[in-house]
């Protein structure tokens, strides 16, 4: 995810996510720039292909005690439960892999500014972008990525409400803690294991990824709905009488 670094003279430095780590963004007290866009894409494409890769491999070593498990307990398999693991560990890893990577590398500059606290910080982004490079203000890489952050958690706002059947206020808890310990994680620099902190803290990130769970759990409560129409309406089935019979 990619967002823009507004002017020194203007007070905040904005952080790109992907962009940063790809060293796209300039910082260098000059105004901001996005260097190359492909670059962009290639790490994004990265970080995705590691993330699958880590699926597969976390996806081998679950999948053999839970097909044991099913066996022993149901003597079969049930697809269900098969593809419902895989889901959730595609979209664990795929999340991760968005969210951390690329890592620093050995000429990637430190950041200006570690933790952003203002909210709604992006919409005044929008607007600095634009009088920079003109354009629509949904075009705006600013506006993409606080839509990615919100369609970031929108599975796993589906998953608490289908398969986990929380409600909206406890998917908006689990939204918010997974977006705090994420943002927690990239302020101490992965716990210490990074040189340095390589992404931004902010508070619009816990918004927007809080936001994204609960428009999950809509989408998963209208998915629900919709199984449950289709299966209370059934075919009226036509019954033979035989008005010989004796009733």
């Amino acid at each position: 995810m990619t967002s823009i670094t507004r002017e020194p003279s203007i007070g905040r430095t904005r952080v790109g996510r992907v962009a940063e780590g790809a060293g796209l963004i300039d910082r260098s007290g000059a105004p901001a720039k996005i260097h190359n866009v492909d670059d962009m894409t290639n790490a994004q494409l990265t970080a995705l292909q590691y993330g699958f890769i880590a699926f597969l491999a976390l996806w081998a070593v679950v999948l053999v005690p839970q097909l044991i498990t099913q066996l022993a307990r149901h003597g079969g398999l049930r697809w269900r439960g098969i593809a419902t693991t895989a889901a959730v560990l595609l979209y664990g890893c795929m999340t991760l892999a968005v969210v951390f990577l690329p890592l620093p590398g050995p000429g990637t500059r430190r950041l200006a500014q570690t933790v952003q606290l203002h909210p709604f910080q992006w919409i005044a982004d929008i607007h600095t972008e634009l009088l920079k490079h003109g354009g629509q203000w949904f075009m705006t890489q600013t506006f993409q990525q606080a839509c990615l952050n919100v369609l970031l958690f929108v599975p796993l706002g589906v998953f608490a409400r289908i398969l986990w059947r929380r409600g909206l206020t406890g998917t908006a808890l689990i939204g918010f803690t997974a977006s705090l310990f994420i943002e927690v994680t990239q302020l101490t620099a992965n716990f210490g294991t990074a040189p340095y902190v390589y992404r931004i803290f902010d508070v619009d990130d816990l918004m927007n990824n809080t936001a994204g769970a609960m428009v999950g759990w809509v989408f998963g409560a209208l998915l629900l709905t919709l199984r449950r129409s289709t299966v209370d309406v059934q075919p009226a089935r036509s019954e033979r009488v035989d008005f010989a019979e004796t009733r």
